[in-house]
C-alpha cells in the first residue's frame, strides 16, 4: 500500500528509507539542566523502532541559559553533554533511522534566564528582551557552529537549524519583532542576514554533513511574516546548498488564537504552506500538521504537495503508525485528540514531562510508573 509514502529518497548522498521522519517535538523529557536522560533515550529509541526514515531530535541549545526555552531543554552548547548526545544519536540510528539532530537558540522565548536576547525589545508576554548588539550577533553565530560541529562529532547523520516557531532565527525575519535599522534590519534583504550567516558558518563547521532548516513560512499574525516573503527566503536557502526545508505555520503568540486552533484540527493543516514553498524552490520540502491517515500522506506526495512527511504527535500517539499505516491496519491507529485542549503543551509549559492522554490505559500505567 502507498507506494510513494515508502519509497526511497535521497537527501545530499543520505538515502531515506521512505518519506516518513519525525519532526521535533518538545516534550520535556531532557533531564533538568538539558542533559540526555534515560527518558529521552527511551522516547527516541521508541521513535527510530517506528519505522520513520528520520528522526529529528528537537531544540537543543547552542547558548544556555540565555537561548534555552526551559531548563528541560537539550543542551548542545557544551562538551559536558558530548557523551550524552553521543548515546543519543546511536540509540536512533541502531533502530535503522537517520539521526538529525535539530540546533536552536530561543531568543525572547527563552524562560531560563531572566535577560532574553532579540533582534528588537519588543515586548512578549509581558517581558521586553534586549536588543541584540553587533558584538552579541556575531557570538551567538559562532554559536550555532560550535553546536552544529558537536552534533556531528556525537555521530548525528544531519543538523537542522530552528528557523521556525517564533524562535530567534525568525524573530530576525519577522518584520513584526524585527524593528532594527542597521544592517540586520528594514528590507527582507537585511532581515534574512541573520539566519544566512548562521548557516554558512554551519555549513562550514560541518563540512560535508547535512543541514536542514525548520521554516517559518507565515507567522499566522496580520503585522508578521507572510508568504510573499518567505518564500523569497526559501529561495535564499536553496541558493546557499540548504539540505532540506520543513515547513511550519504559526508562533507561540499565534497558536491561540480561535482562527488557528480551529485550523489546527484540521488533517494536513500546513500543507498549503509547504506546497506554496516546494513551488519556489527545487530541494526537497517536510510537510507537517496533522497527518493522520497514510491515504492523505499518499496523495500529499503524489500530487506534488510535498516531498515527504514530518510526524510529530501524530508519531507520539502511536509510534507504530508508519507500520500500520504500511500493513493496512490503519483502523488500530490510536490518534492524537485534537480536542484534547493541547494537554501535552500544557505539561510542558509547566515545566512537567508530557504524556499523551490518548494513550491506552496500559500504556499510560507503564509511562507513569516509569517516569513520574
Amino acid at each position: 500500500m502507498y507506494p510513494n509514502l515508502f519509497s526511497p529518497i535521497t537527501v545530499q548522498g543520505l538515502t531515506l528509507k521512505n518519506r516518513i521522519t519525525m519532526a521535533p517535538l518538545y516534550l520535556g523529557y531532557a533531564g533538568q539542566g538539558g542533559t540526555v536522560s534515560e527518558m529521552l533515550l527511551d522516547h527516541y529509541r521508541l521513535m527510530a523502532q517506528s519505522g520513520a526514515a528520520m528522526v529529528v531530535v528537537e531544540n537543543a541549545t547552542v547558548d544556555h541559559p540565555s537561548g534555552s526555552g526551559s531548563n528541560r531543554t537539550l543542551r548542545a552548547d557544551t562538551d559536558d553533554n558530548l557523551d550524552g548526545l553521543k548515546h543519543l544519536a546511536a540509540a536512533i540510528k541502531q533502530e535503522g533511522a537517520l539521526a538529525c539532530l535539530q540546533i536552536n537558540h530561543a531568543g525572547r522565548f527563552a524562560h531560563a534566564t531572566d535577560r532574553p536576547v532579540a533582534p528588537s525589545a519588543v515586548k512578549t508576554f509581558g517581558r521586553v528582551p534586549y536588543a541584540l548588539e553587533k558584538n552579541g550577533i556575531d557570538r551567538i553565530v559562532d554559536k550555532y557552529a560550535t553546536a552544529a560541529a558537536r552534533a556531528k562529532a556525537a555521530g548525528f547523520d544531519m543538523v537542522e537549524l530552528h528557523g521556525g516557531t517564533g524562535y530567534l532565527l525568525a524573530q530576525f525575519l519577522s518584520p513584526r519583532t524585527n524593528q532594527r535599522s542597521d544592517e540586520y534590519g528594514g528590507s527582507l534583504e537585511n532581515r534574512q542576514r541573520f539566519a544566512l550567516e548562521v548557516l554558512a558558518r554551519v555549513k562550514k563547521a560541518v563540512g560535508a554533513l547535512p543541514v536542514g532548516y525548520r521554516f517559518l513560512a507565515d507567522e499566522w499574525m496580520p503585522d508578521g511574516l507572510q508568504l510573499t516573503e518567505s518564500r523569497q527566503f526559501a529561495k535564499s536557502l536553496a541558493r546557499t546548498g540548504i539540505a532540506y526545508i520543513s515547513v511550519m505555520g504559526g508562533t507561540y503568540e499565534s497558536f491561540s488564537l480561535k482562527d488557528v486552533v480551529e485550523k489546527s484540527k484540521q488533517e494536513g493543516y500546513m500543507l498549503d504552506l509547504a506546497t506554496a514553498v516546494r513551488t519556489a524552490v527545487d530541494v526537497p520540502i517536510i510537510a507537517a500538521g496533522r497527518f493522520a491517515t497514510g491515504s492523505f500522506a499518499e496523495r500529499a506526495i503524489a500530487e506534488g504537495k510535498t516531498d515527504l512527511i514530518g510526524l510529530a504527535r501524530v508519531l507520539w500517539a502511536d509510534p507504530r503508525w508508519p507500520q500500520k499505516v504500511r500493513d493496512g491496519q490503519e483502523g488500530s491507529i490510536t490518534h492524537c485528540n485534537p480536542d484534547c485542549g493541547d494537554a501535552c503543551m500544557h505539561m510542558v509549559m509547566k515545566g512537567r514531562p508530557a504524556f499523551c492522554v490518548a494513550w491506552p490505559a496500559d500504556k499510560m500505567k507503564s509511562w507513569k510508573a516509569k517516569f513520574l
